[in-house]
């Protein structure tokens, strides 16, 4: 036995063991180790964003983001021509509103213009035999 104080280490000796396992890490606060992280490597954030389960989602966000008009456009224009449609048979003015959706998405679509076209002339048509108009009749005779 000497007379030198021992000196005290955190570390365990080699066959000491520290804890009830004696292999247990050191704690370390989540916060701190990934705000190093973010320090440490700026690209680990950019390579999760390009992810391939991330992808897909970041692809729909973009499209709805460039296309939220259409999308908006599209869906309103739809639910005011079913509601037309379900108007035939329900009361209301069915052909009105089925109108008024093909107007909504005419603004979108030129399948939408031309059916709301030929509807416009199916309209007029309609009104010249209840009229009782003719083709001839609607340019005016030079005297």
């Amino acid at each position: 036995m000497s007379g030198a104080p021992e000196e005290r280490r955190d570390e365990p000796r080699f066959g000491e063991r520290r804890g009830p396992f004696g292999d247990e890490p050191e704690e370390v606060r989540a916060a701190e180790f990934v705000a190093g992280l973010d320090a440490e490597s700026p690209e680990l954030e950019q390579r999760w964003h390009d992810h391939p389960a991330v992808a897909p989602i970041k692809l729909v966000a973009q499209f709805i983001r460039r296309s939220g008009k259409r999308i908006a456009v599209t869906i309103a224009g739809f639910v005011v021509l079913i509601a037309g449609v379900a108007m035939l048979v329900l009361p209301g003015p069915g052909i009105v509103v089925i109108i008024a959706g093909l107007a909504i998405l005419a603004t979108e679509y030129v399948w939408a213009q031309r059916l709301l076209a030929a509807a416009k002339d199916k309209a007029t048509q309609a009104k010249d035999v209840v009229l009782g108009k003719k083709k001839d009749e609607d340019v005016a005779p030079e005297p």
